[in-house]
Formats: structure tokens, sequence, C-alpha cells
């Protein structure tokens, strides 16, 4: 068992994300509310390549792409495009690439793949002058500053809010009004705040959690990018063996792993639909299985355990969401006694 009474960089990082976000929205966002971001302009498609972490921050943006800006999105992981014989190449589509080092093999390797077919590629890393930042034809600076824990954390918050941008920037250019979004980001550090401010009652969530040898996080919709963190927040630092599901997949037979000991995560954005809350009834009911709620709560759920931040829209509900997760995935790892900064096995390839 690791015990260590100083607070791990995993920790420090985490309380870190509301100043950073606050930077990192200054850098690439003017006084008069432009998006200073370099792109293409021609695009009718975005498709995602990451690995990780930084996988999800690209499912998250895929998602909100389709429901912004209305152009149609995709996300791969880096190793199955590298695998797939034949990928998308019209000349209106941008690659993305996410990657926190600049320097992950996979990724690097799937963004030659792209160029050798001709196609435009924008990267999005926390390492000027890294591998990608070089090699790809536009790029966003995160601007996270060193992260020294192996867990993603303030890597993936600054990543996700380069996408969200990027997202807003394209909306703009097809004439879509994003006031209201810019004004909602500007929000976000007090936003991430509030739920740093739950720290004593997500450690008394993770008490039980800790326990159990099988957690499965679900969620629906763009909910399903944070509970796909979430799962490998807690499944790295901790070692328990963690799922994620959309909750309406799960139910075709994956629901059987609940007849071993096991806990559900899941988690919402948005207010659950009644499809959802029948799922969660059927699980309670019939493997009576404990059940914490993070995000939207609903009388017609009966929970074991909740967390929950108000805020102004869903993107901003998105990053509390996320921060809560970390929290939830450190307190977890402590009651194990894991080194979160240094999971065995785990490496970081660029700070």
């Amino acid at each position: 068992m690791f015990i260590n009474n100083e607070k791990s960089s995993m920790e420090l990082e985490i309380f870190e994300q509301p100043e950073i976000l606050e930077n990192l929205f200054r850098t690439h966002v003017n006084d008069n509310n432009y998006i200073l971001f370099d792109i293409p302009t021609d695009i009718e498609k975005i498709i995602f390549v990451a690995s990780g972490s930084s996988y999800h921050c690209a499912r998250y943006g895929a998602d909100l792409f389709g429901n912004v800006a209305g152009i149609e999105a995709s996300a791969i992981y880096s190793s199955e495009f590298l695998l797939k014989a034949a990928v998308p190449h019209e000349n209106t589509i941008l690659y993305v690439f996410i990657t926190q080092s600049g320097e992950t093999s996979d990724t690097n390797e799937a963004l030659k793949k792209a160029k050798q077919l001709d196609m435009r590629t924008l990267a999005i890393t926390n390492k000027k002058g890294s591998t990608i930042w070089n090699a790809a034809d536009f790029k966003i600076d995160c601007c996270a500053g060193e992260e020294k824990s192996i867990a993603a954390t303030k890597s993936l918050t600054t990543q996700m809010l380069c996408v969200t941008l990027l997202v807003l920037k394209y909306a703009a250019h097809k004439g879509i009004d994003i006031a209201d979004y810019i004004n909602e980001l500007k929000e976000l550090p007090d936003v991430v705040k509030k739920s740093l401010a739950l720290h004593d009652k997500i450690k008394i969530v993770a008490k039980p959690l800790s326990k159990y040898k099988i957690i499965v996080v679900t969620a629906d919709g763009i909910s399903y990018a944070i509970a796909k963190e979430a799962s490998l927040k807690i499944k790295e630092t901790s070692y328990i063996c963690t799922l994620s599901s959309i909750l309406g997949e799960f139910m075709h037979g994956h629901v059987a792993v609940f007849n071993n000991k096991s806990a559900q995560i899941h988690i919402a954005v948005d207010e659950l639909s009644q499809t959802a809350i029948k799922n969660l009834e059927k699980i309670r009911k019939e493997y009576k299985v404990p059940l914490c709620l993070i995000g939207k709560q609903c009388e017609n759920v009966k929970t074991d355990y909740s967390i929950n931040t108000e805020c102004s829209g869903a993107v901003n509900k998105s990053f509390a969401l996320v921060v809560i997760c970390q929290l939830l995935a450190l307190e977890i790892a402590k009651n194990l006694g894991r080194n979160v900064d240094k999971p065995h096995g785990l490496n970081k390839v660029v700070k």
C-alpha cells in the first residue's frame, strides 16, 4: 500500500484547472469575443483521431459539432485508424488529431497516414514544437502547463475547451450566433470551482465505491464521453475493473455482469429520458446494484449516492462533471492506497 501524506501531483493539477481554463480562454478569444484559431473554412466533415483520454475528448467534440454547429463529425481511435485499409479522404474533410504530449506514437502515425492521402490536418496538443505540432497543417495550443501526474486531468479539460472553441469557430462561420456559448464559457472557471468545492462530499461517496471489484459507468448522448473518461480514471488510478457503456446498449446482454458484486455510476449532463429512468429502475429491481448518479438528479430514480452541481448550460455542465469524476477517481484510489501519480506499468510520454 502506498502511503503519502503530501498532496499528489494529480490532486494539485485538478485544483489548478479554474485558473488554467481562464488563461486558455483569454489566450484564444479576444476582447471582441472573436476566436483566434487559424482553420480551413471549406470543411463539411470533421474526423477526430486520438487515444486514451484524448479520445474521450474527441468523442465529446464529435457530439458537440453535431449538436451546436450542425457539422457531421466522428471520432476514431488512433490505433484503429491505422488498421483500416480505407479511410474517408474527401477534400472537404478536416482530420483533427488530439494528443497531450504531441508524441503519442499511434496518433503521429495516423497523422502521417492522413497526410499521405493529402488530407488537411489540425493538431490539438499541449506541447508546442512536438512531432505532431510540427507536422500538422493547423495547430492549437492547450496551454495546460506541465502535467506531472500520469493521469490526465488539466490536459484533458484544456483539450475539451480547445475543441469547444473549435466547434464555436465553425458554427460562427456558418452564421450561427455563438454569443450565448461564449458568455457561458466565461463562467467556466467559477463552474469548475463549484465542482472542486464538492471535494468533501466526493470523499464520502468514494469510500463505499472503493470496496467494489467491478464498477460500471453508464451514460447517454454527450455524457457517454464523460462516462468513458470516468471509467478510465478509476481504472488507471485504482486498478478496479471498470466498464463504460451507453445505458441502452448495456441492457443488451452486458447487464449480466451485475450478477457479480458490482456498483453502477450513471452520468447525466442532461435530464434523464424516460427510457433511461426505466432502464435504471430495471437494473435496481433485478440486480440490487448500488447506484451513484452524477449530474442531473431525478425523483423517479432511487439512488444510493448522488453528486451534482448546478450551472448554466450543457457545455459548462460537461466540464463540471468531468472534474467531479476526476476527484472521485482520486479519492477511490486514495482509499485503496494507490500511488495516483505513478500507476504501476504506466508511463507518461512527455510531461
